[in-house]
């Protein structure tokens, strides 16, 4: 499994087919072979689904992000996930979920309220998670443990935090996952070198950066390469090895999502 996986981005933001059809193409000529994209609306899920039957690198979560919350996810709400999360074996995981406590984002009680129902998805259906936390790592963390979400495990979604933060994730059984910040905080750097590569997946995170003026800056899953670059450097190892473990990683994550969908992403994503 000499290839890469970006376990979380969200490449349906395109509008364009055209285009995450080049962004693909960039990403399987650096080594990239599966990626991830992430709902973080009901629609968005949607998309993220339907881009599934287009391309063959890309597989689905569906889920409510914090940011875009309205309201609770009611009984309707919890149905259209599970619908989605039902259609296609390329959903595996439920994402982007989770908890932001930065100023003027949704109600804490709607943020909590929406955490806990998807996690009780993910418990139900029996598929990992990829969950968000800002400004909430110990507000995340306890919901994470009074949810029992550790049945499914996951990881963390685009990790910052401190070793101990770190550790407490791993110790529930998540990964933890990086991203580009690895390449310029150097506090992160420490975390990651010290942190077993066993408990590491990749992802980028990307999407549309239109706020950058050089469209050849956006971040596209072309640039985990990088990252496993850098990440085998702080270790001191062959990026041959990182990028055999976090693939590896990736799959011990999926659990038991169920033969079906885990022979499907074995045979699209062999060498």
């Amino acid at each position: 499994m000499n290839f890469l996986v970006d376990t979380h981005c969200h490449l349906d933001s395109y509008t364009d087919d055209i285009e995450i059809g080049e962004v693909v193409a960039r990403a399987r000529s650096a080594g990239v072979r599966l990626i991830v994209n992430a709902g973080v609306t009901v629609e968005s899920s949607k998309r993220c689904v339907e881009l599934t039957g287009v391309f063959p690198e890309l597989y689905a979560g569906v889920g409510i992000h914090p940011m875009d919350l309205t309201g609770p996810v009611d009984e309707e709400v919890y149905a259209q996930l599970h619908s989605l999360a039902t259609s296609t074996d390329k959903v595996i995981v439920i994402s982007e979920i989770g908890l932001d406590f930065m100023d003027n984002m949704p109600d804490r009680a709607i943020q909590y309220q929406a955490f806990r129902e998807q996690i009780r998805l993910a418990r139900e259906l029996g598929l990992p998670i990829v969950f968000h936390s800002r400004e909430a790592h110990t507000e995340v963390l306890q919901v994470l443990r009074d949810e029992r979400a550790y049945e499914v495990g996951g990881a963390m979604h685009y990790f910052q935090g401190d070793l101990r933060t770190a550790q407490e994730a791993i110790d529930l059984g998540f990964f933890i996952s990086l991203a580009r910040p690895l390449l310029r905080l150097p506090h992160l750097q420490e975390v990651a070198a010290t942190l077993p590569l066993q408990n590491i997946v990749l992802e980028t995170d990307s999407a549309p950066q239109p706020f950058k003026a050089k469209r050849e800056k956006w971040t596209e899953p072309r640039h985990l390469k990088d990252i496993s670059e850098k990440l085998a450097e702080l270790k001191g190892i062959g990026v041959e090895e990182v990028r055999e473990v976090t693939t590896k990683n990736f799959f011990e994550m999926l659990g038991e999502k169920g033969r079906a969908a885990r022979s499907t992403i074995g045979v699209q994503s062999r060498d």
